[in-house]
C-alpha cells in the first residue's frame, strides 16, 4: 500500500484552486460558466455605479471574442494596501474575497458577494487588462495564464502596475479572453447578455448600459435605460399579451437598511410570473421574500374584498393562488449580508426578509387599495380571483372525476404511448417526441428498458389560452403527458409519485419544433413547476447535419462542428441538413439523441420556462410580423440559405 501522510496533503492558494476545480467557483465550465466570469465584472461595476459613483457602464464583445467592461465610477484604488504592500488592483484581481464590500462601509448593498469576485474571472482567463482612471492618470495592469498548450497551470503571471497616459475621467475598464482550456468551445452569446444588461437597467433606472457585439460585421451599440424602472419592467414583460390588462401598482419602502421596490400588473390569462432580485442578482428559485410578497398580497385584497363587500360573511378567503392568475410581478431587494440557498444559489435564505416584506407590502398597498382611484384595481383583481376560484374547484372536479373514469376503465394511457420494463424510476427516462414518424423511430432505436417513448400527435394545447381551466384537465394530450410522468399537478403534485429521472423533450430544429417545445415547456411551468426546480426536465438536441465521405460519416449539432468536419474531410463529401426528426431512421436516432454515452441534453431552468412564457404570447399575438421577426432572430434553423450557398445542399 502507497504511503500517506503528511507531504502527500496539497494545500492550493490563491488562485490555483480556481484554476484545477473551476467548476467549485462558477458551477460548470459550460456556456453558464462562462458568461457567470462576465457577470462578475459587471456585478462589480453596478455595484460601483449603483451606489451613486457613476451612471453609465458599457460591455463589448471584442472581434477575437473576448469581452470589455466599462464604467465611469471612481476607479478601483491603485495605492499600496497596508497590509498586503501591493497595489490594490492587484488583490482585488488576485486574491480571492478581496475587495471594498465586506464590511459595508464602501458599497451599501453588493451583489458581488453572490459571487466570487474579478479574481475568479481572472484566474479562467487567458489574459486580463484593467485600466483605472484616477487623479487624472491612466493606470494599467496586466495579467496572464501560464501558457503552456492543452494544460491548466497554476498561477498568474502579471505586469507592474503603470501609467499609460492623462485623462480626467474615473472609472475602470477591464478586457479579458476567457481561457479556451477551460471553456472549451464555448462562446459569448448575445441574447444572454442583452437579457442581463436589460434586467439590470430596469433595476437601476439611474443607470444606462450599452452593448455591441463586435463579432458581427457593422454591428450596432444597444443601449438600455429605463427611467420607469419596475413599471417598464412589467410592461416589456406583458407587451405581447393581447388580454386585458389592470394598472400597474408600484410599491416601495424601507426598514432600516433593507430597501424594496416592487411592481406588479393583473392580465385576464392564466399565468403567474414572478421575477424576484437581491441587489440585482436574479433569485430564480425564489426564497424568503417572495414568500412575504405572496402573503401580504393575499392578505390586502381578501381584506379589500372583504371590505368591499365582493366576498361575504358567509364566504371563505381566496387563496394565494386565486390572486396569483395572471399575475406578473418584479420584487426587487437591497439588502447586506444576504444569504443564498438552493440547487443553483438562486434562492433567498435570510428568514428576516419574509417579515419585512410582508410588512412593507401590507403596510402601502393596504395604503393604496384605500385610495378613491384605485378601487377599481382592487375590484378587477378581487373578480379575477372569485373567478379563478371557481375555476380551480371546477379544474380539481374534472381531475377527481378523469381519475375515477380511469380506475374504472384502466384507461389511464392513451395514444401511442409506449412504457419501459425499468422498476428504478431515477434510472428510467421518457422522451416527449414531435410527431408519429419520429416517434417510430425512437420506439425502434430505443433502450427498452429504460427509455420510454411519447410520441404527441400534434402540437400540445396553449394552456394560457383556454377559455376555462377545467378544460386543460380534459385534454387527451396533456391527460396523457400527466399520467405517464406520474407525479399530477398543481396543488396535488407529489414528486415522489415521479415514474421517470429524466423527462425529455425531443422536437424538430424547425419552426414548428421551436413552438412545440416552447408550448411544453409552458405547461411544465404552469403545471409541475417543481419538476423543473428539481432538474427533471431536458431538451434533447438533435444533429443539424450529417456529414459522410465514403464509409466516414460524422453528425454536426451546429454550424461550427459542421464547417470543422468538412475541413477535415477536405473534399468529395456530401452533406445533409435534417429538416426534421422524422428524417432519421431508428439507428441514426439513436446514436446521435437517445444514447447516453453519445447524446447532447440540456437541463432546463426556471429562467428558460419563464421565458417560454413570453415566446408563447409572441407566438400566439395578432400580428404575424412579430412572430416572424422573433424566429428570424433566434432560431438558428433560420440558415437554411446559408447553407445551401456553402454546402451545395
Amino acid at each position: 500500500m502507497a504511503g500517506y501522510d503528511s507531504q502527500n496533503i496539497r494545500v492550493l492558494e490563491g488562485l490555483e484552486a480556481v484554476r484545477l476545480r473551476p467548476g467549485m467557483y462558477i458551477g460548470s465550465t459550460g456556456a453558464k460558466g462562462l458568461h457567470h466570469i462576465l457577470w462578475e465584472i459587471i456585478d462589480n461595476s453596478v455595484d460601483e455605479v449603483a451606489n451613486k459613483y457613476g451612471n453609465r457602464i458599457d460591455v463589448i464583445i471584442n472581434a477575437d471574442g473576448s469581452a470589455s467592461v466599462e464604467d465611469n465610477g471612481r476607479g478601483i484604488p491603485i495605492d499600496i494596501h497596508p497590509t498586503y504592500k501591493v497595489p490594490g488592483i492587484e488583490l482585488v484581481f488576485t486574491k480571492l474575497h478581496a475587495g471594498g464590500k465586506f464590511d459595508n462601509l464602501e458599497y451599501t448593498y453588493s451583489g458581488g458577494l453572490h459571487g466570487v469576485g474579478a479574481s475568479v474571472t481572472n484566474a479562467l482567463s487567458e489574459w486580463l487588462t484593467v485600466d483605472v482612471c484616477r487623479n487624472k492618470k491612466i493606470y494599467r495592469m496586466e495579467f496572464h495564464s501560464p501558457n503552456v498548450k492543452g494544460k491548466i497551470q497554476s498561477g498568474i503571471i502579471k505586469t507592474p502596475l503603470t501609467v499609460v497616459g492623462e485623462t480626467n475621467k474615473t472609472g475602470t475598464k477591464v478586457t479579458f479572453m476567457p481561457d479556451k482550456r477551460v471553456f472549451d468551445g464555448e462562446t459569448y452569446e448575445s441574447d444572454d447578455i442583452v437579457g442581463r444588461l436589460r434586467d439590470l437597467a430596469f433595476l437601476n433606472n439611474s443607470i444606462k448600459f450599452t452593448f455591441c457585439d463586435n463579432r458581427i460585421p457593422d454591428a450596432q451599440t444597444e443601449e438600455f435605460y429605463y427611467e420607469g424602472g419596475l413599471v417598464d419592467f412589467i410592461d416589456y414583460v406583458n407587451e405581447t399579451k393581447e388580454t386585458t390588462k389592470n394598472k400597474t401598482v408600484f410599491l416601495e419602502g424601507q426598514y432600516e437598511k433593507f430597501l424594496l421596490q416592487a411592481a406588479f400588473q393583473h392580465t385576464d390569462t392564466y399565468s403567474e410570473n414572478i421575477f424576484s432580485f437581491v441587489n440585482n442578482i436574479p433569485t430564480i428559485e425564489g426564497g424568503f421574500h417572495e414568500t412575504g410578497f405572496k402573503s401580504a398580497l393575499t392578505k390586502c385584497f381578501n381584506d379589500f374584498a372583504r371590505n368591499t363587500g365582493l366576498l361575504k360573511q358567509k364566504d371563505a378567503n381566496l387563496l394565494g393562488e386565486d390572486f396569483r392568475e395572471g399575475l406578473t410581478a418584479v420584487i426587487s431587494v437591497k439588502m447586506q449580508n444576504a444569504q443564498f440557498e438552493g440547487q443553483t444559489k438562486s434562492k433567498l435564505g435570510n428568514p428576516e426578509a419574509k417579515t419585512i416584506v410582508e410588512t412593507i407590502v401590507n403596510e402601502k398597498l393596504e395604503a393604496f387599495l384605500k385610495i378613491g382611484k384605485n378601487k377599481a384595481v382592487g375590484e378587477f383583481v378581487v373578480k379575477k380571483a372569485i373567478n379563478a376560484c371557481r375555476a380551480r374547484e371546477a379544474a380539481k372536479k374534472a381531475k377527481q372525476e378523469q381519475r375515477q373514469k380511469n380506475a374504472m376503465t384502466g384507461a389511464s394511457l392513451v395514444g401511442k404511448y409506449a412504457a419501459c420494463s425499468g422498476r428504478i424510476a431515477e434510472k428510467n427516462e421518457i422522451f416527449i417526441v414531435e410527431g408519429d414518424s419520429a416517434g417510430g423511430s425512437a420506439k425502434q432505436g430505443r433502450d427498452r428498458r429504460t427509455q420510454a417513448i411519447l410520441p404527441l400527435r400534434g402540437k400540445p394545447l396553449n394552456i394560457l389560452k383556454v377559455a376555462k381551466r377545467e378544460k386543460i384537465y380534459e385534454n387527451e394530450e396533456i391527460k396523457t403527458i400527466v399520467a405517464a410522468i406520474g407525479t399530477d399537478t398543481e396543488d396535488d403534485f407529489n414528486i415522489e409519485k415521479l415514474n421517470y429521472g429524466k423527462i425529455i423533450i425531443l422536437s424538430d430544429a424547425d419552426q414548428d419544433g421551436f413552438h412545440i417545445r416552447s408550448l411544453l415547456l409552458s405547461l411544465f411551468y404552469t403545471l409541475t413547476k417543481e419538476l423543473i426546480i428539481e432538474g427533471k426536465i431536458f431538451v434533447g438536441m438533435p444533429p443539424l447535419y450529417k456529414i459522410e465521405k465514403r464509409d466516414v460519416i460524422k453528425y454536426a449539432y451546429n454550424d461550427k462542428e459542421l464547417d470543422e468536419y468538412a475541413a477535415e474531410m477536405k473534399s468529395g463529401y456530401t452533406v445533409q441538413r435534417y429538416k426534421g426528426l422524422g428524417e432519421m431512421n431508428a439507428e441514426q436516432l439513436w446514436e446521435t439523441t437517445m444514447n447516453p454515452k453519445t447524446r447532447t441534453l440540456i437541463k432546463v431552468t426556471m429562467e428558460d420556462a419563464k421565458q417560454a412564457d413570453k415566446i408563447i404570447n409572441t407566438f400566439m399575438n395578432d400580428d404575424s410580423q412579430t412572430r416572424k421577426d422573433y424566429i428570424f432572430k433566434h432560431a438558428n434553423f433560420n440558415k437554411e440559405d446559408l447553407f445551401a450557398a456553402k454546402y451545395g445542399g
